[in-house]
């Protein structure tokens, strides 16, 4: 494939909660395919992208969207329609690797261990602990750590945040028994496990700040682990990558309770269909120690696109 036939439209944007992420990966992802010399339009997504799209006809678009109407299998359903190959994982992976409890219902059915949750209402989970602290309250569809409330265990009452007018995460939240220690994070591209990533993040948990801001987050690559536990989190991302049916580049995030005293218990938390590509992003970082540079990275994804997905 001569790259300067191809034209790609990244899409970008949005109007999720994850917008300024998404602009930044766009803006990355963009560049460095114009580098690698492909023909690239950048589209800053809004409702009518369906018109903008069927107008534009480009041979390939690149999801660069992250939370709900591009990372959802919302968008991925009208580039279906269109009949336009696209970048990462299809409608049915997206839509349930975003919703965090069908995910980790679909991570039960092939053995992968997951924190005992449940979904209800905010305003029930405002009133009174639903489950014994600590614990975690989440969103059951955003990403990038929007929304998501630690309750310790000496805290008396849930976070009173869930009753405010302006609480713009849905009504529909997952409460999340807290595992303590280290935070891992494993990427898949194609059928592949990549490096493991120890996250050492400068605020309290790896929040959205620590995620983006230049400086939030030490990452260790490769993770200073046992051999037979970090072979068995990349066995673990490639089982959740398959088992959700992604396609392309998936990373999937774990917790570790291996300090003094812990339980020696591995979880897996969440698996991300469309991981960030900033430049603190950890996608790029463990395409960098598998030998990719950032244009072979995003060319790599491109020459995966496909519908049907």
């Amino acid at each position: 494939m001569n790259t300067k036939d191809v034209h790609v439209a990244v899409l970008l944007g949005g109007w999720s909660a994850e917008r300024e992420v998404s602009l930044d990966s766009g803006e990355g992802c963009a560049g460095a395919l114009e580098r690698a010399g492909y023909r690239v339009t950048r589209i800053d997504v809004e409702p009518d992208i369906a018109e903008v799209l069927k107008e534009l006809a480009p041979d390939v678009a690149f999801n660069a969207l992250h939370g709900r109407w591009g990372e959802d299998g919302c968008v991925q359903g009208v580039l279906e329609i269109l009949q336009i190959p696209y970048t990462h994982s299809g409608v049915l992976a997206s839509s349930l690797a975003m919703h965090k409890e069908m995910a980790k219902s679909q991570f039960r059915t092939v053995g992968l261990p997951v924190a005992e949750s449940i979904v209800a209402n905010r305003l029930t989970v405002g009133r009174e602990h639903v489950m014994p602290p600590p614990y975690v309250v989440k969103p059951v569809a955003e990403g990038s750590s929007v929304g998501v409330l630690i309750v310790q265990a000496d805290q008396p009452h849930p976070p009173q945040q869930l009753f405010s007018d302006d609480w713009p995460y849905g009504d529909e939240v997952m409460i999340e028994k807290f595992i303590a220690g280290r935070e891992l994070t494993c990427a898949v591209m194609g059928d592949q496990a990549m490096g493991v990533i120890d996250i050492v993040s400068a605020t309290k948990f790896y929040d959205y700040e620590a995620k983006y801001a230049p400086g939030g987050s030490e990452h260790i690559l490769p993770a200073d682990l046992a051999e037979d536990v970090y072979a068995k989190i990349q066995e673990y991302s490639l089982l959740a990558h398959q088992c959700l049916g992604c396609r392309g580049v998936s990373r999937s995030d774990f917790r570790y309770d291996d300090g003094e005293g812990g339980s020696g218990e591995l979880i897996i938390l969440e698996t991300n269909t469309q991981p960030g590509m900033t430049g603190t992003s950890l996608v790029p970082e463990m395409a960098a120690h598998a030998g990719y540079s950032y244009e072979d990275f995003v060319d790599w994804m491109v020459k995966d696109a496909s519908c049907d997905r």
